[in-house]
């Protein structure tokens, strides 16, 4: 199987302006940024997605992420930020390896990023809600 372009970043194949780095994960700003300061944040190890994302991993690259955030925020002072993680081609993951977008937002500067965040349109009652509700809880064992 062959390296995915994150791998070669952290492996120093591929050049990058990277911000942060440590045993684990690696950070740097985007090649294609949609705002001043749009960082990634990747594991070293390769990681396809969020199914496959092991607990340790999971809660030190958070650490990162929160590092990281907090130093584009005192750096660039947005009036924002997203964190922004896609899991599989239907949900426009491109690079299947696991990495976390993020990206400052900045009042009256347009930035490309842009979602819409509608509700639903199957309105679903209480019943249905409640058969949801536990169909996760079975698999969690709650």
């Amino acid at each position: 199987m062959s390296k995915t372009i994150f791998e070669k970043i952290a492996d120093r194949e591929i050049p990058a302006n990277i911000v942060y780095e440590d045993d684990a994960c690696i950070a740097f700003t985007d090649a294609f940024p949609l705002s001043k300061g749009h960082t990634l944040v990747v594991p070293k190890k390769p990681i396809e997605n969020i199914y496959e994302l092991d607990e340790e991993t999971g809660a030190h690259i958070m650490k990162v992420i929160t590092k990281v955030s907090n130093a584009i925020k005192e750096a660039f002072e947005p009036a924002g930020l997203n964190v922004v993680q896609n899991n599989g081609e239907y949900a426009s993951q491109s690079v299947f390896h696991i990495h976390f977008h993020l990206i400052p937002r900045y009042e009256n500067e347009y930035d490309g990023f842009g979602y819409v965040w509608e509700q639903d349109p199957d309105t679903r009652d209480d019943e249905e809600k409640k058969v949801i509700e536990d169909a996760i809880k079975h698999q969690l064992n709650v």
